[in-house]
């Protein structure tokens, strides 16, 4: 991978994520881009790579398990009525360019591809900003378009006959460590009070870290949030719970997640402090 392929982004003069936009990765995982690593300001790693458990996890991501049946997600696909299965439908979000490039942030261009194709073009629009000396905001908005001329359908595992893995998306996967991060939000305590449910924000808060999600436009708060965290760590808004989603031709999904990333562990009030400052600022 040469140099020009990954970026720093940099905020409060320190480098807090690196964004990799063409992967050598294997097409199992479904290469597209990603940031990995992300940090605290003080130097805290709240992302992970390629994890043991779940290969196909690439630190903070957009990606979708169901686009018109393609696999944009990595890993195997969830088939109605035989569970998890090895498909060949894998799909790469190929970069195609910056229409915008600076130290904190960026607006790129991107293509779906998959079999003879491309099915969604993509514009990509990242920024981040110091909300305190302690936090930073990783500001991440995606304009998916139908490229196939006649309209698709976004999909999920839980769409496709599999409760409670309404997964694809916008997803971060987080580090994952002896013992599980806390995780708490706008609907209370626990993953059962958060995962799958709507509200404005929902928290992540590990060792020395908080990440707060927070939706940052009424059509991205409409979607619940995917949250695990005894199994391992990571946070998604879901596209598709219980229905799939249509996409007319010529049509256009945007979503747009705001996430804090602070030192430390934060409390309910800061972490609701933190999520409407970064969603205003």
């Amino acid at each position: 991978m040469s140099a020009t392929d990954v970026l720093e982004l940099r905020c409060a003069g320190r480098t807090v994520a690196s964004y990799t936009t063409r992967p050598g990765l294997s097409p199992h995982h479904s290469p597209r881009p990603y940031l990995h690593p992300v940090t605290t300001l003080a130097g805290v790693p709240v992302s992970e790579l390629v994890p043991a458990d779940h290969p196909h996890h690439l630190g903070v991501s957009v990606a979708v398990p169901d686009v018109a049946g393609h696999n944009f997600w990595g890993g195997r696909t969830f088939v109605r009525g035989r569970g998890p299965t090895e498909l060949a439908n894998h799909g790469t979000q190929r970069h195609e360019g910056f229409a915008r490039l600076a130290p904190d942030g960026f607006t790129e261009l991107l293509s779906w591809t998959a079999g003879d194709g491309v099915v969604l073009r993509e514009e990509r629009i990242l920024r981040v900003r110091a909300l305190s000396p302690t936090a930073w905001a990783l500001d991440l908005g995606f304009a998916l378009t139908d490229a196939s001329g006649t309209g698709l359908s976004i999909g999920s595992p839980a769409t496709n006959g599999r409760p409670g893995a309404a997964y694809g998306g916008f997803f971060w996967r987080a580090p994952k460590k002896a013992t599980a991060p806390a995780v708490f939000g706008a609907a209370g305590d626990g993953e059962d009070a958060v995962h799958g449910r709507h509200g404005d924000w929902v928290a992540l808060a590990g060792e020395g870290w908080t990440l707060v999600f927070a939706g940052a436009d009424e059509e991205t708060r409409r979607d619940p949030w995917f949250v695990r965290a005894a199994e391992y760590p990571g946070v998604g808004s879901s596209l598709a719970q219980d229905r799939r989603l249509d996409v007319p031709a010529g049509g256009t999904v945007v979503r747009r997640v705001v996430t804090v990333v602070a030192d430390g562990r934060l409390d309910r009030a800061q972490a609701a402090a933190l999520a409407r400052e970064a969603v205003t600022s």
